[in-house]
């Protein structure tokens, strides 16, 4: 059982961007840059430790980003902390290696980002503000922005991501905590593939299984894509098809969740579940283990951790 004490605590603030043409040449511009930082710096990592057995970490490459700035004068073009950002992702993705070596699963060792699969930039600290219609970005200047609800709490950090051919900003505020309450209820979850969930006092929840529901117009959509030449403009929008189709598969499944936990924690002081091995039981068989990950059960066991429960009670 877990006790949160704290005061205040962390909230995500997402919301559409609409930038101009010229924006979005420097923002992808930008994404380029960032992720051509960030292969250099995997490389230089495995160079110096194959070939010198030396370790380098996050903190001694950011000591050279003035001299990169220097050199590549393209970089200038990049917020600083961005920059900063870039290697600490990359210390990240390193420690998470080693975390996974030491416990005796497989490593995964971190990989270079090709075109296409390097889609954000962080600004950590600074550099960032926004307004009812705009948003301000250093290095970038000020992007229209669709505010559908209010921001909360202090700003932390914004981070712009490209989705789909769209953009987004995620801004982290700390915000001040509201317990809800108490209702003096407890209540256990067991979760299912006939029923998505089944709680301790009776109550069945309806599994809505959207990527089943999605199968048809997603295999339609696979089969035009396979077809389609590489390299070609009619590939991309084959691809991009698809990924709206699983973009819309897993907003569905994420609205559902959220609901659903939030109902629980609104109703209930103690949320118990079992402690599940969904990727374990997903990779010993393919029947109803696979129906239950496919239906992200992992993704609605982890809501009531991030939603605001009256006093944080959480039991697996």
């Amino acid at each position: 059982m877990t006790h949160i004490q704290a005061t205040t605590h962390l909230k995500t603030f997402r919301y559409r961007l609409r930038p101009t043409k010229a924006q979005e040449v420097a923002l992808l511009e930008q994404l380029r840059l960032c992720r051509g930082l960030y292969n250099a710096a995997l490389q230089e990592r495995r160079d110096a430790y194959r070939k010198a057995g030396k370790t380098v970490t996050g903190y001694d490459q950011m000591k050279y980003l003035t001299e990169i700035k220097a050199a590549l004068p393209e970089y200038a073009g990049v917020y600083s902390q961005v920059l900063q950002d870039v290697l600490k992702r990359l210390e990240k993705a390193f420690k998470a290696f080693f975390r996974r070596v030491k416990a005796g699963q497989t490593p995964g060792y971190p990989r270079f980002k090709g075109a296409g699969w390097y889609d954000s930039i962080c600004y950590p600290q600074s550099g960032f503000s926004v307004s009812d219609k705009t948003a301000f970005f250093s290095k970038i200047g000020n992007i229209r922005i669709r505010l559908h609800r209010p921001l909360e709490g202090k700003l932390k950090t914004a981070t712009i991501r490209r989705e789909c051919g769209e953009w987004y900003v995620s801004y982290v505020c700390e915000v001040e905590a509201a317990p809800l309450p108490a209702t003096s209820s407890q209540v256990g979850v067991d979760v299912g593939t006939t029923w998505f969930c089944i709680t301790s006092d009776g109550e069945f929840v309806e599994n809505p299984r959207h990527f089943q529901g999605a199968m048809r117009k997603l295999r339609v959509a696979q089969r035009t894509l396979s077809r389609r030449k590489r390299g070609s403009n009619r590939r991309k929008t084959a691809k991009a098809a698809v990924a709206k189709l699983h973009r819309k598969v897993a907003r569905q499944r994420l609205d559902f969740h959220h609901k659903t936990a939030a109902k629980l924690i609104r109703e209930n002081d103690l949320v118990a579940h079992e402690a599940l091995n969904v990727l374990g039981n997903g990779q010993r068989e393919l029947g109803p283990a696979a129906s239950t990950m496919l239906d992200g059960v992992s993704s609605f066991l982890s809501c009531p951790s991030r939603l605001q429960a009256p006093d944080g009670q959480l039991s697996p």
